[in-house]
Order: structure tokens, then sequence, then C-alpha cells
């Protein structure tokens, strides 16, 4: 997702779609753990990075009153 995407979103919806996308990592590293090669690797990194665009976005939002 876009930065100012997120941006938009309020904070119950970014904890929604985070969460979402958390299990969305885990199923994608537990198929590369057992040895499966991935549709598309950039995925993962994609992911992550969302996350963390999330997570920081989050920080920011819960600090203000």
């Amino acid at each position: 997702m876009k930065w100012k995407e997120l941006k938009t979103m309020q904070v119950q919806e970014l904890n929604t779609k985070k969460n979402e996308l958390a299990l969305e990592l885990m199923k994608e590293r537990a198929q590369v753990a057992i040895g499966t090669i991935p549709k598309s690797p950039g995925k993962l990194r994609h992911i992550r990075r969302t996350i963390a665009r999330m997570n920081s976005l989050l920080g920011g939002k819960e600090q203000k009153p």
C-alpha cells in the first residue's frame, strides 16, 4: 500500500489490515520454510515494508490526543 493511502486510514483500520498482512506474511514464510518456491519473491519484502509503514503511522497516531 502507498503511504498516502495509509495516512488516510483510521487507527482501527490500520490495526485490522496489519493483522491481515501479518497472517499473510506468516503463510508466505511457512511456504518458503518447507521448500516451495514462492510465486512472487518480492511479495515478502513488500508485506514487511507495508507492516513497518503501518507501525510508524500507528506510533504517531497513538501519541496525538
